[in-house]
């Protein structure tokens, strides 16, 4: 019996298989609101096997995109966009989740594929960005240290959102604290030079991130999956550590995470990171705690055996994938297939099964 073909319930949710879409953005919205583009993306993975599908990185106010074409759920146009993607990846058996978040200091930049690189100017829709303190992005304009309104306007955006995915239809909900947004940048002391109650020990750095948890759990209820992505190390000296963020996992677990996904980097420019296939993996596991905090592990998984392997030796509960998930778009179809196990396909591909 393949562990990552298992299903996998959480509150009220349970989801077929271990295998997971992991957030992707597209910077193809236009005001905050989500286009045809990413119905046929996310329900694509639906038809293809997927058990959770995780939509892009939304933001939760307007200055928390990272670019101008990113997806928010700020409003309830936004909302409206989302129900009937959510619909369609339901119709396909699996699972629908979004990631919520705040760009902070690396919000206002232009899309990948843009001619220019760094911060948009306000006379091109730009803005300006916010930040635990004034240190900037290497690259990027310096952002306004956010204070104590500012810091519960965060928390609220946090909230209403999260209101808002769960009248879309979403089933579960993700809280982004990584890559270098903005509750990584009060999570590690290379961006968060504060001295007030959100600086300095960890204790401190942690208190936004659990205040949207807290906050989040209160608006959507005891029914509702919630997940935290945190990046478990910030590749650089004196920056957020994997000891530091098991430490975080348990916390935010203890406020009403259920899990937190585990990734790794996006602070700063000067990060060394090393990949190698399922680099990543050892972090989820840290976090785990010998199986203590729900965890799942991304990064580099692109192969059926190498991911049934890291949940076979307990390294994570489940996988999430993302590149590979781009390059093939039936990534489970295909995984079932070479680990023997027995998953439901769209009748209209049933053809395609065995031959």
């Amino acid at each position: 019996m393949s562990i990552l073909f298992s299903p996998l319930t959480i509150r009220s949710v349970t989801v077929r298989n271990r295998l997971w879409v992991s957030p992707m953005c597209m910077y193809s919205a236009v005001d905050g609101v989500v286009q045809e583009w990413h119905h046929t993306h996310l329900a694509q993975f639906a038809a293809g096997g997927a058990g959770l599908i995780v939509a892009e990185a939304t933001a939760v106010v307007p200055e928390g995109r990272i670019s101008p074409r990113d997806a928010g759920l700020w409003n309830d146009e936004q909302r409206d966009a989302w129900a009937p993607i959510v619909a369609a990846i339901h119709a396909r058996g699996a699972t629908a989740g979004i990631q919520l978040a705040h760009a902070g200091r690396k919000a206002s930049t232009w899309w990948p594929w843009a001619e220019q690189r760094g911060s948009v100017p306000a006379s091109e829709g730009g803005w300006t960005t916010t930040a635990p303190s004034a240190v900037a992005f290497e690259g990027f304009e310096v952002p306004s240290a956010l204070d104590a309104a500012g810091i519960d306007a965060v928390v609220d955006g946090f909230a209403a959102a999260a209101q808002r995915a769960i009248h879309a239809g979403f089933d579960v909900l993700e809280i982004h604290g990584a890559h270098g947004y903005l509750l990584h940048q009060f999570l590690s002391p290379l961006s968060n030079l504060r001295d007030d109650e959100y600086g300095g020990p960890l204790e401190n750095r942690a208190r936004l991130l659990l205040r949207v948890v807290d906050a989040v759990r209160s608006a959507v209820g005891v029914d509702v999956p919630l997940f935290v992505r945190i990046s478990a190390t910030d590749h650089a000296e004196g920056g957020f550590t994997s000891e530091e963020a098991a430490l975080v996992g348990a916390w935010a677990t203890e406020h009403g995470a259920d899990l937190v996904d585990v990734s790794s980097g996006g602070l700063v420019a000067h990060q060394q990171i090393r990949v190698f296939p399922g680099y990543q993996v050892p972090l989820a596991e840290t976090v785990r705690q010998g199986g203590r905090i729900p965890v799942t592990a991304v990064g580099l998984i692109t192969a059926a055996a190498q991911a049934e392997q890291v949940l076979v030796e307990g390294a994570a509960d489940a996988i999430f994938a993302g590149r590979e998930w781009l390059r093939d778009p039936h990534f489970a179809l295909r995984a079932a297939h070479e680990l023997g196990a027995e998953v439901a396909w769209p009748p209209q591909y049933d053809r395609a099964r065995w031959r």
